[in-house]
């Protein structure tokens, strides 16, 4: 299916959706649902994972009442999914557009339409900040339509705590005024005025030892969010009524998750919910990039330019897989680092991502570059026996033709790096909208970065999850997006604490 063409289809109106009650959306047997607001939403992974509660049995446990995200496109991937959850994956104008349909055909089914329009009344496009806070504040109140227990889930912006933006702006004399650092007050006006029993924040482990004008950021952060003694701020990883900053880290690859993502996530229970904390998420056994793609049906990339010895695919290859051998013709093989996945885990994962007999969307790769494609078969050759060489080791016909490739003191010497078909994946970061050199394909006969689905199927996106906007923005929304396989242990916690689980 074509990668872009999701420009969200004003036409449709904003058409609110009427209250159904003081606690809270209803069942149609009148239970209560649990209201969620997701504020810095992105894509919508957090959104997800809470969204997915209790759904297989018929009977959800919270419903998003309202999202707040300043990115249009991923609005618009908002908007899709919270018609989709109402209407249900199997609606025939959704089908056709994972056939491959246009956005905007989804108005000839009624069903969808109206659905449509009800979300747009539920995603907020708006930039969460000082000049709008009464308006948020406004919109929340009629959201949450007088429901008392209810949860906040949502991250901040990292660029400001995130090591690798600290490193690029080290010399940048406006990053000290950069509003991006204190974003997060914009989460703490929303607990303070409407109270939420729970909330869940998400940010970069960078946090954690982060500065501003000589104040550490998670002192400052996590003593604001106390609210004065109105909530505990808790870890999901150790039972402690105190616990230490390191404890805030979620390490996603013990949870199922087929990826080494590593973030803080704080867990801020109101005092009358407190006692109901209980035991820390439960960690499983690992899976691989293997139990996440490997059942994907293979691709190739084009060639987007040519040079005058690599002017088609085959040459590349045959030009990687020579270096490859000359490479490793002296070179003693590595030890094994790989894993065995945990097959529960592993299943329980397969169960997540494919849903039904949906289509696989988004999985077209990028075209590359010649001497790109030659780069990608000569390191998956060396990965498969277990080296990863850097950029500034890479053969002489290989090496990238910048200044900047001199040794030990090039920078980001690990650009180029393959996926193992056998460990979790490294981090999938919102760089993967830039290039892939990060994201490599483990299989030589592809020779290419991975695609948005491979993407999506890494960060836990079921197959059915369907991103707006062009490749590129489709990229992005990937990499910004919490894992909603994680959100979703992380939100039956919730639902524990809230006495529903």
């Amino acid at each position: 299916m074509r990668a872009g063409g999701c420009a969200w289809p004003r036409e449709l109106g904003t058409t609110p959706s009427a209250p159904t009650g003081s606690l809270g959306p209803a069942h149609s047997d009148g239970k209560s649902l649990i209201s969620v607001v997701d504020v810095f939403a992105g894509p919508g992974g957090l959104n997800e994972g809470f969204s997915q509660v209790g759904r297989d049995s018929g009977a959800p446990t919270f419903s998003v009442v309202a999202s707040f995200e300043k990115d249009p496109t991923a609005v618009a991937t908002l908007k899709l999914r919270s018609a989709v959850r109402a209407v249900g994956i199997d609606n025939p104008a959704y089908r056709r557009l994972l056939e491959g349909g246009a956005l905007q055909d989804l108005r000839s089914d009624p069903a969808m339409a109206v659905a449509l329009a009800q979300a747009s009344a539920e995603v907020h496009e708006i930039e969460l900040g000082e000049s709008h806070r009464a308006e948020v504040r406004r919109r929340i109140s009629r959201s949450l339509n007088g429901a008392q227990d209810w949860v906040l889930i949502g991250g901040p912006p990292c660029q400001a705590y995130s090591l690798v933006g600290r490193s690029r702006r080290a010399h940048d004399e406006t990053f000290a005024a950069d509003e991006k650092h204190f974003l997060y007050r914009e989460y703490l006006d929303i607990i303070q005025d409407h109270k939420p029993a729970v909330f869940v924040m998400e940010n970069v482990k960078g946090l954690l030892s982060a500065s501003h004008a000589g104040i550490q950021m998670f002192g400052l952060i996590r003593k604001d969010l106390e609210v004065g003694g109105e909530y505990e701020i808790r870890s999901l990883v150790v039972e402690s009524e105190n616990p230490d900053p390191s404890d805030f880290i979620i390490r996603a690859e013990d949870y199922g998750i087929p990826q080494r993502r590593h973030r803080v996530i704080l867990l801020g229970v109101r005092q009358d919910f407190a006692d109901r904390v209980g035991t820390p998420l439960a960690p499983t056994g690992p899976v691989t990039v293997r139990s996440a793609i490997g059942d994907m049906s293979p691709v190739v990339a084009h060639m987007s330019r040519s040079v005058d010895d690599l002017r088609s695919p085959a040459d590349a290859r045959l030009a990687g897989v020579t270096y490859a051998s000359e490479w490793l013709a002296n070179r003693r093989k590595l030890s094994d680092a790989r894993v065995s996945p945990d097959k529960d885990a592993a299943d329980r994962l397969r169960r997540w991502l494919r849903v039904g007999d949906v289509p696989i969307t988004l999985h077209e790769p990028r075209r590359h570059m010649a001497l790109d494609l030659a780069r990608y078969v000569f390191l998956e050759e060396l990965a498969r026996e277990g080296y990863a060489p850097k950029v500034d080791e890479l053969p002489a016909g290989l090496a990238p033709d910048h200044k900047n490739v001199s040794g030990n003191q090039t920078p980001f010497r690990d650009r180029f790096k393959v996926q193992e078909w056998d460990r979790p994946s490294s981090t999938v970061a919102s760089h993967i909208s830039k290039d892939g050199h990060y994201y490599i394909h483990p299989d030589p006969a592809q020779m290419r970065s991975l695609t948005v689905r491979e993407a999506a199927r890494l960060q836990t996106f079921p197959d059915d999850y369907f991103f707006c906007g062009t490749r590129t923005m489709q990229y992005h929304q990937v990499g910004n997006a919490v894992p909603p396989l994680l959100a979703y242990q992380i939100a039956k916690k919730v639902a524990n604490i809230l006495g529903v689980g």
